[in-house]
């Protein structure tokens, strides 16, 4: 048993993390690279060689040495640890050591030597970042073997009592996340099967044609330049608009699919790309043009962003041709995803409360939650009242927010407005349960929705772009996202129709019975209008969600 996990949990969580991959190449070699690892629980230690984990990655074979192991391990477990030993990491040197250099690569290694040790039990950071950048000095594409033989001990020890403690908490999370989905799944069908609803997919009266318009905005008192697509309906008459805000490392392409969907419906649709929180940032980091992920002044200038380009297509309207006479600017609707869920949700009245970051983050080490690793960044800012709201959004659509922490209860009970929280149940970059779900039931605003799509994760609803800095493996993306943005597609119109083009006859689509109308099998949707804070502390047995989980 302590075998098994070992295997599933530090041999995961290492290439996990490895992947993800450090800012200067060291110019010398480690004098030699790990022999063994050495399994401490209490004051028990066992060895496995790591030449038996080289032949069994190279051929299969499992030898005497590794028997001992391998038999606590099922046949589909041993196929994965043999893939985790060999799979190439797609990135070279530089791109490695300038991310395991930033706030965030320092937090999660410091994490990962708490686990991999040094042979005299002292924390393995500097051995696992020494580690992974020489192994990517050697080849582009290097593996976790090429990690171990470059791991500057003789001996890697793994400490499985801290990685059993971590395996408790990621089961009780996994747990209470189930719990959770399964008291949505329940509320969405009692509310289905209780009330008439329209049960079929909603569609437009009439198709419009678009057509795409770029803009270079530039606000001089911020020294940042925002390129903004606008897709227009070829139709006359002013048009209600839906802005589009997109995640950390991506672009204004990453939701190009919704912008001509919306378009084509009749909402102009405004997409404004983040100069300090997108790919080309990210692209920026791993080249060594840049030294963070990304500037904590970003919670401030994200929504910043979109108030600035609004008061640009609003300066422009009488003068530009394209714009004059087609835009309604005072009947606004905004939607994000992760990082953008923020920005949505902020633009819609969320604060920052820092108060809960002080709470959170110095916890942070501990924490399971990936996505609190950006948020706690926010720390870093001027405790002062950000003015981030605007008063011409009338409605907001946040997928996969990050809002524990940097929003928290105070911040999101600020929100007046009609909402839509939208979760995926296989999300691990930012968790359903403490970044959606419980975040959902502070909410106070009437008009709030809660769309769950089970099996969805973190890049379901986002388009493929030619400008990924880095490419995303399959199975983060998970199974059918095309399903997931039609989902996405067929919540947002009736949603904005009915809360920005006030038109209040779609709100009949805004319920259970459509959901489950348009859900699909490969990926369930539900859909609730309200879980209270009780409901859910029921479904998780009485027991209080972790802030640090």
């Amino acid at each position: 048993m302590l075998t098994k996990l070992f295997l599933k949990s530090s041999l995961s969580l290492s290439v996990g993390l490895m992947t993800v991959g450090a800012n200067f190449l060291p110019s010398v070699r480690p004098a030699f690279g790990a022999e063994r690892i050495n399994i401490y629980y209490g004051v028990l230690q066992r060895s496995i060689p790591i030449k038996s984990l080289e032949l069994f990655a190279r051929t299969g074979e499992i030898d005497e040495d590794f028997s001992a192991y391998a038999r606590y391990v099922n046949k589909q477990e041993l196929g994965q640890l043999r893939r985790l030993l060999v799979t190439p990491i797609p990135l070279g040197a530089v791109e490695v050591s300038q991310f395991l250099y930033t706030a965030i690569g320092q937090t999660l290694l410091e994490r990962l030597g708490d686990v991999i040790q040094l042979e005299s039990g002292l924390n393995g950071f500097y051995a696992i970042r020494s580690a992974l950048i020489v192994s990517a000095a050697q080849k582009q594409g290097f593996t976790l073997l090429d990690v171990f033989r470059n791991y500057s001990s003789n001996a890697i020890s793994v400490n499985l009592s801290r990685t059993q403690e971590i395996a408790q908490t990621v089961q009780i999370l996994i747990n209470q996340t189930q719990n959770a989905v399964a008291l949505i799944n329940q509320e969405s069908r009692e509310e289905a099967g209780s009330t008439e609803v329209l049960t079929t997919r909603v569609t437009t009266t009439r198709r419009f044609q678009t057509q795409k318009t770029t803009f270079n905005f530039n606000d001089v008192s911020r020294n940042r330049v925002i390129n903004t697509d606008v897709y227009m309906p070829v139709t006359s008459g002013r048009r209600p608009i839906v802005v589009i805000s997109h995640g950390l490392g991506s672009d204004r392409t990453s939701f190009g699919y919704l912008a001509q969907y919306l378009a084509r419906s009749g909402f102009v649709v405004v997409v404004p790309e983040h100069p300090g929180s997108n790919a080309a940032q990210l692209q920026a980091l791993l080249s060594g043009r840049a030294d963070t992920v990304t500037d904590p002044r970003e919670f401030v200038d994200r929504p910043l962003d979109i108030k600035f380009v609004l008061d640009e297509v609003t300066r422009l309207q009488d003068s530009n041709t394209t714009l004059r006479g087609r835009l309604n600017l005072q009947q606004v609707g905004v939607v994000g995803q992760s990082f953008g869920g923020y920005t949505a949700l902020a633009l819609a009245g969320a604060k920052i409360n820092f108060e809960q970051l002080n709470k959170d983050c110095p916890t942070l080490r501990s924490s399971l939650n990936v996505s609190q690793l950006l948020q706690c960044l926010a720390v870093r800012l001027p405790r002062t009242e950000y003015n981030l709201s605007d008063s011409r959004v009338k409605a907001v659509i946040a997928i996969n927010p990050v809002s524990s922490s940097i929003l928290g209860q105070t911040g999101l009970s600020e929100i007046k407005i009609p909402v839509m929280i939208v979760a995926g149940s296989a999300d691990t970059v930012t968790p359903a349960l403490p970044e959606q779900i419980q975040p959902f039931t502070w909410v106070t605003t009437p008009n709030k929705y809660l769309a769950l799509i089970n099996g969805g994760t973190h890049f379901s609803t986002i388009a493929e772009s030619p400008n990924n800095a880095l490419p995303i493996p399959q199975e983060a993306v998970g199974a059918s996202p095309e399903v997931s943005r039609s989902y996405i597609e067929s919540l947002s119109f009736p949603f904005f129709q009915t809360y920005v083009a006030q038109q209040p006859s779609y709100i009949n689509y805004l319920n259970a019975g459509y959901a489950k109308a348009i859900s699909q099998e490969q990926l369930p949707l539900s859909l609730v209008r309200n879980i209270t804070p009780n409901e859910l502390q029921q479904a998780l047995n009485g027991s209080p969600l972790s802030s640090n989980q």
